[in-house]
């Protein structure tokens, strides 16, 4: 099983930072991709950025520069940095482990903390 809990949400102006945890009651050395996700009011779930166990990392076209993914294999955790952030960057944000095999694949989600961008 895997429980994941973040934390690191809160208020922030336009152009700061913050940085999220994921921290995982199981080993995610054993997890393929490890992913951040959001939704805000009215919008879809979108991924923000992903990070596989061999450290490929991806991101969504509207946080490319601005945000990094990491995980910390001895702390369980993985990380999400956000930078320069924008109004737009508000919604909740969500950790996801994703196991692609075998068929079908699992997800496992945190229950998500909020992240407000506003002056």
């Amino acid at each position: 099983q895997v429980q994941l809990v973040e934390s690191g949400g809160g208020l922030v102006q336009p152009g700061g930072s913050l940085r999220l945890s994921c921290a995982a009651s199981g080993s995610i050395l054993s997890t393929n991709i490890m992913g951040w996700y959001r939704q805000a009011p009215g919008k879809e779930r979108e991924l923000v950025a992903a990070i596989t166990s061999g450290g490929t990392t991806n991101f969504a076209d509207s946080v490319k520069g601005r945000f990094t993914i990491s995980r910390d294999n001895a702390k369980n955790t993985v990380y999400l940095q956000m930078n320069s952030l924008k109004p737009e960057d508000t919604a909740v944000y969500y950790c996801n482990a994703h196991f692609p095999s075998p068929w079908p694949p699992r997800n496992y989600w945190g229950q998500g903390t909020q992240v407000t961008v506003s002056s």
